[in-house]
């Protein structure tokens, strides 16, 4: 079986939530089936940067063209988004739809966007959603079968965390921007005790500068930070705060809570689908409340460690190999179990 997987986002040492969906579940499918030729597929813009980067010995590059080349076997898209000719079989990942549910980015990209984003699910012979919030929204918004919709979380690439002193500090990783409600944060922590200092972990995003045009003390902004300074950080950090209002998935709260840090997030989107019981779930739009969960976290140590034990727990559930296989079998069930075997074992 012909089986070719659209690279393109797995590029780059700055990679998005996407980026590293991308990368990490290239990887671990080469690895887990080493008997199948795969075909990683870059559109033409990344296809020669693809040269820097090493590849399995079962995996062969080629063009991703929306309309040229061969079309055989089976093609899975990472990003929901698919070549507008077909190929025999499809299959699209869908990570989320906020940009049909709020004006988190700009008119132009949400526009292009939700087209991409309809036509996946109408040519989709089937569609991988990396949460159950996620195939609720593509049920209720594109109209998809239920059917036709698997779910696959995602992994938990793992860090090695440096042995540090833990610091009077709250760490929060993600783009600078309104989805991820910046401004409520910087609003809340005000109020915790004056020896406490925030520390923003990521690349300016979408109408940040309305949010950091006022100085804040006691707040650092870091910008977009290697994974051995992100590393450092959160062995340092005491506290974890996510309150993002929109996530398909959410992977920074379960970095965190990997690396030993207990969270506070949202209790909306698929974030508590992520953390279970193992973070305090706060309403997102209210800035009391948030700001209520960071005092009972800087107050008390004893529930902050048991907070951080559940939350490491509940991370280890979260494997690329567990996505790898599941998304294997979502191969198998469309191509049928005769062409996509079952690796001896």
């Amino acid at each position: 079986m012909n089986l070719a997987l659209d690279a393109t986002y797995s590029l780059g040492s700055e990679l998005s939530g996407v980026g590293v969906y991308s990368r990490e579940l290239l990887r671990t499918l080469a690895a887990t089936y080493p008997e199948q030729r795969f075909r990683w597929s870059y559109r033409p813009n990344r296809f020669l940067k693809s040269f820097r980067e090493p590849k399995p010995a079962n995996v062969t590059r080629s063009v991703l063209w929306d309309t040229l080349g061969p079309r055989r076997g089976l093609f899975h898209g990472l990003n929901q988004r698919l070549p507008r000719r077909r190929y025999p079989l499809q299959i699209a990942t869908f990570h989320d739809l906020f940009v049909l549910t709020g004006q988190y980015s700009t008119p132009e990209f949400r526009r292009r966007f939700t087209l991409q984003a309809r036509q996946a699910a109408e040519q989709a012979d089937l569609i991988i959603a990396v949460s159950h919030f996620t195939a609720g929204q593509v049920h209720a918004l594109l109209g998809v079968e239920k059917s036709r919709i698997r779910v696959v979380h995602h992994g938990i690439v793992p860090r090695e965390i440096p042995q540090c002193p833990k610091e009077k500090m709250v760490l929060c990783v993600g783009a600078i921007q309104i989805r991820k409600n910046t401004a409520r944060l910087l609003e809340a922590f005000r109020a915790m005790p004056t020896d406490w200092r925030l520390v923003l972990a990521g690349s300016a995003g979408y109408r940040s500068d309305t949010l950091l045009s006022t100085p804040h003390d006691r707040v650092t902004i870091t910008g977009y930070i290697e994974d051995q300074e992100l590393a450092t950080l959160y062995a340092k950090a005491s506290v974890f705060a996510f309150p993002s209002l929109d996530e398909g998935f959410g992977m920074p709260v379960l970095e965190a809570m990997s690396a030993g840090v207990p969270v506070i997030t949202s209790n909306r989107s698929a974030l508590p689908e992520v953390v279970g019981d193992a973070a305090i779930l706060i309403d997102p739009e209210n800035t009391a409340e948030l700001g209520d969960a960071l005092n009972q976290m800087a107050q008390n140590e004893k529930y902050r460690s048991e907070l951080a034990a559940r939350g490491f727990i509940r991370a280890q559930l979260f494997t690329w190999e567990r996505a790898a296989q599941q998304t294997w079998a979502a191969y198998r069930e469309l191509a049928g179990p005769t062409s996509l075997p079952l690796p001896q074992s």
